[in-house]
């Protein structure tokens, strides 16, 4: 009998570790989570942790998500960013068929708001490795927090249109250090004749990419050279969007839009304890600025005035100009006469913005060139893609905005002139 009981008992404390309450990552329609009993639930590889927090002791409550074994709290998604939990009550929890937050009163403030079809199998909320939280059922994702990113975008989420379900997945900032409510800066894909990132407040653009031209945006520092991350620009039916991986997970790097306007690299150093900011957009504030030096030139640091009008134009006001006000960009020299023109050709340039571009990626620079001379409207072209030689062709019609030169790196630009304007 002494036998029989000790062999029991051995048994069942060996399978006590392995009959948990709940799964550390996932969260039943039975299951909930409060302020009150402080649960989260943290990601495979306790890289991710979600829970309720609040950014200082005065301030509202909010659910979200942290990496959770940095010694620097780091938020990198806010559900109820702008409904904040005005007390130390509130709830999370599988109410039908969505994920809601409600408050002391009982009252939801966030939910995600999902119309569900005829399967009516069990749902469950879900963290996972990569700290994207879904809600899934046995026929796949109903709703992802990857599709909803607030002001941070971590490897393997993405930034652009999906179009098949229309959405745009976009960044605003905070509106302060300790306040996670949207701030005064977006940084969002604008799908035009040709895709580029803009980043705007109050409507107005301050920052451009430039356009992916295959290896990196012309506007952004190159972060390919990185042995441990690798980007990735998707143009098809489906989507239109930007994505980068990390090849040694080990590794944690970031990008933000942060409550100042920088759009930033973020990596964390383990032996300093800290973020190491790799690179912050703009680099140049003045350079970098949208239309810094008006239409038909461009700008370059390495020159004194800074900005500069492309060979063949002459600044439109001679005076402004001198006075270094550069917005009034500048105006041809010789009209383009369709017969006889040729084109200067700029290196190292961020290309200029693709509003009035038209793209086919069909053909190669020769031929761009000679499409370019056959339409008396184009005053540009550009290599589309520069990988494995250069493919694909850009040409820019009316005038040329938003331009500058870099020491290395940049693209090569033709600007269309008239012959007596040819060097």
């Amino acid at each position: 009998d002494n036998s029989y009981t000790l062999s029991f008992l051995l048994v069942f404390l060996v399978l006590i570790p392995f009959r948990p309450a709940f799964s550390i990552n996932i969260l039943s329609s039975t299951e909930s989570l409060t302020i009150s009993n402080n649960r989260t639930l943290v990601s495979p590889g306790d890289v991710f942790e979600l829970g309720f927090f609040r950014t200082n002791s005065s301030s509202p409550w909010y659910l979200g998500i942290w990496y959770k074994q940095l010694s620097d709290r780091t938020y990198v998604w806010v559900a109820n960013r702008d409904s904040p939990l005005s007390n130390a009550i509130g709830i999370l929890k599988i109410s039908g068929n969505n994920l809601v937050i409600l408050d002391h009163s009982n009252k939801s403030v966030w939910s995600t708001n999902i119309t569900r079809g005829n399967d009516r199998s069990p749902v469950v909320a879900e963290l996972l490795a990569n700290g994207n939280f879904v809600m899934r059922h046995a026929s796949g994702f109903l709703w992802k927090s990857f599709d909803y990113p607030t002001d941070t975008l971590l490897p393997e989420m993405k930034l652009g249109y999906d179009l098949k379900t229309r959405l745009n997945r976009f960044l605003i900032s905070w509106r302060s250090l300790d306040d996670p409510s949207s701030g005064d800066y977006l940084y969002k894909l604008e799908n035009r004749r040709f895709p580029e990132f803009y980043l705007s407040s109050g409507g107005f653009q301050l920052y451009r990419s430039g356009p992916w031209n295959g290896v990196r945006f012309s506007g952004i520092p190159d972060d390919q050279k990185l042995s441990y991350m690798v980007y990735n620009f998707t143009e098809n039916s489906e989507e239109v969007a930007y994505t980068f991986r990390m090849t040694n997970n080990s590794m944690y790097s970031r990008l933000t839009v942060n409550f100042l306007g920088d759009f930033e690299r973020q990596t964390w150093n383990p032996s300093l304890g800290m973020w190491n900011r790799f690179w912050a957009f703009p680099l140049d504030s003045q350079c970098d600025a949208y239309g810094a030096c008006g239409p038909n030139a461009y700008c370059d640091v390495n020159t004194s005035p800074i900005c500069n009008c492309i060979q063949g134009f002459n600044p439109s006001n001679v005076q402004q100009w001198d006075q270094r006000v550069w917005s009034g960009g500048c105006i041809r020299r010789t009209r383009l006469s369709c017969r006889g023109d040729g084109f200067t050709r700029m290196k190292n340039m961020k290309l200029p913005e693709t509003t009035m571009a038209t793209v086919d990626r069909s053909i190669g620079v020769k031929e761009c060139e000679k499409r370019c001379l056959s339409d008396c409207n184009c005053t540009a072209f550009a290599n589309a893609d520069i990988r494995n030689g250069g493919t694909g062709c850009v040409i820019w019609t009316g005038r040329l905005d938003d331009m500058r030169k870099y020491v290395a790196d940049g693209q090569d630009l033709y600007v269309r002139l008239a012959a007596a304007d040819l060097a």
